[in-house]
C-alpha cells in the first residue's frame, strides 16, 4: 500500500527532452523507477539519475511492476505502450497529444475505462497556478457570462528547426504541435467546442504542412473564440513566451489569451481582470485588478497529482476522456481548413 508521494515508484518511457524533464521532476517528487528507452543517449540520462535503464516496456515488466508509467515516446507509440501499460494495470502520464488519431485516442480511453486504470494526458497548463486562478474567477462569475475568447500564438521557429524531416510534414505543424495546449485551455475556459472553421497556409515557408491558421471556435456554451497561430512571426504573443513555464523561452510579460464577459474581461497568463466601477459602460473607466497567484512549475505539480492518482487520492484533473476530447478539436480544425467547411464535433 502507497501511503506517501516520495514512496510512489514511476518509470519514464522515453528519454528525450520532455522525457528527461519528466524523468528529473519524479526523481525530485516520487521515486525514479527506472529508464525505458532504446537509444543510446538514453544511457547517459538513466546514469546521470542513478535508475536502471531498458531498451523496451516488455523489458521493464519482465522484471518490475512500477507504480506508475509516464509515456514521452513518438506519439504514434502511444497507443501500443499505452494499451501494455493498462493491461497490466499500470496508471500512465501520457505526453500530448493522447494519441495521434481520434480513432486511437478512443482505443485508449475505453480500455482505460474497461479495466479502471488510470489515464492522465499531459497538459501541463492545466497544473499552473495561473490556469488555476482564472478558472477560478471565470467559475466564480467575476467576467458575468462569458461572450468571446481569443488566443494568439505568434512565434518565429529559426530555419535550422526544420533541418528535421518530420518538422516539414503534415502532422508537424504549429496547429498539433503547439496549438493543441492553448486550445485545450480554451476547453477548460470555456467548455466543449461544437463546431470550428478554419483556414490554413503554408505561404511562408512552403513546406507540406501549415506555418500560419486562423480558427472560429463555437463553444456548446454559445461562447465564440478566434484563434491565431503561426511559427514564422516575429512576435512576443505566445504562452510560450509570456507564461514562463519554461527558462528556454526568453519570457515577455504579455498577455497571449483574453476571455471576455458581460461583467469583465481576463488577459491570461497576465491576469489583468478589468471591470467597472458599477453598471458597465463604455462611458466609464475600466480599472485593472491583478490576481497573479504565486509561480510554481506546472510540471512539478503535475507529478505530484499523478502520485496523488496514483494512490487514489485524487482523481485526474487532465483525464485521458479530457485529452481525447481535446484531439477531437485539433482534428477538426485540420479537416476544416482542408475542406474549406464548418466542422461539427460530436
Amino acid at each position: 500500500m502507497i501511503h506517501t508521494t516520495n514512496k510512489v515508484r514511476i518509470a519514464v518511457l522515453g528519454a528525450g527532452l520532455i522525457g528527461r524533464r519528466h524523468a528529473e521532476h519524479v526523481a525530485g517528487e516520487a521515486t525514479l523507477a527506472a529508464i525505458v528507452d532504446p537509444a543510446e543517449a538514453a544511457t547517459t540520462v538513466a546514469r546521470d539519475l542513478a535508475v536502471p535503464l531498458f531498451a523496451s516496456l516488455e523489458a521493464l515488466l519482465a522484471v518490475d511492476k512500477p507504480d506508475g508509467l509516464i509515456i514521452a515516446t513518438p506519439n504514434q507509440f502511444h497507443l501500443p505502450h499505452g494499451l501494455q501499460a493498462i493491461e497490466a494495470g499500470i496508471p500512465v502520464l501520457i505526453e500530448k497529444p493522447i494519441a495521434d488519431s481520434v480513432d486511437a485516442a478512443e482505443r485508449l480511453v475505453q480500455a482505460a475505462d474497461a479495466a479502471d486504470v488510470p489515464v492522465l494526458v499531459g497538459h501541463h497548463r492545466r497544473h499552473n497556478p495561473l490556469v488555476d486562478e482564472a478558472k477560478k474567477a471565470i467559475d466564480a462569475g467575476r467576467l458575468g457570462r462569458v461572450v468571446a475568447a481569443h488566443t494568439t500564438f505568434w512565434v518565429h521557429k529559426p530555419a535550422d528547426y526544420f533541418d528535421v524531416a518530420w518538422r516539414r510534414q503534415p502532422g508537424a505543424g504549429p496547429v498539433f504541435i503547439n496549438l493543441i495546449h492553448d486550445v485545450d485551455l480554451l476547453r477548460y475556459f470555456c467548455g466543449d467546442v461544437a463546431s470550428v472553421q478554419a483556414v490554413e497556409s503554408n505561404a511562408v515557408r512552403g513546406n507540406a504542412v501549415e506555418d500560419t491558421a486562423v480558427i472560429l471556435l463555437k463553444f456548446k456554451t454559445g461562447v465564440l473564440g478566434t484563434v491565431s497561430v503561426s511559427d514564422t512571426i516575429a512576435a512576443p504573443w505566445s504562452w510560450e513566451l509570456s507564461a514562463g513555464e519554461n527558462p528556454a523561452y526568453p519570457p515577455t510579460s504579455v498577455a497571449s489569451t483574453m476571455i471576455g464577459g458581460t461583467l469583465g474581461s481576463l488577459s491570461i497568463p497576465d491576469l489583468g481582470l478589468w471591470s467597472y466601477d458599477g453598471a458597465p459602460s463604455w462611458w466609464q473607466p475600466l480599472q485593472r485588478q491583478s490576481i497573479l497567484p504565486a509561480a510554481a512549475d506546472p510540471l512539478v505539480l503535475q507529478i505530484r497529482h499523478f502520485a496523488d492518482v496514483i494512490c487514489g487520492r485524487a482523481e485526474p484533473l487532465m483525464s485521458g476522456r479530457e485529452g481525447l476530447e481535446t484531439l477531437r478539436v485539433i482534428t477538426a480544425i485540420k479537416q476544416a481548413a482542408q475542406t474549406g467547411q464548418a466542422v461539427g464535433i460530436g
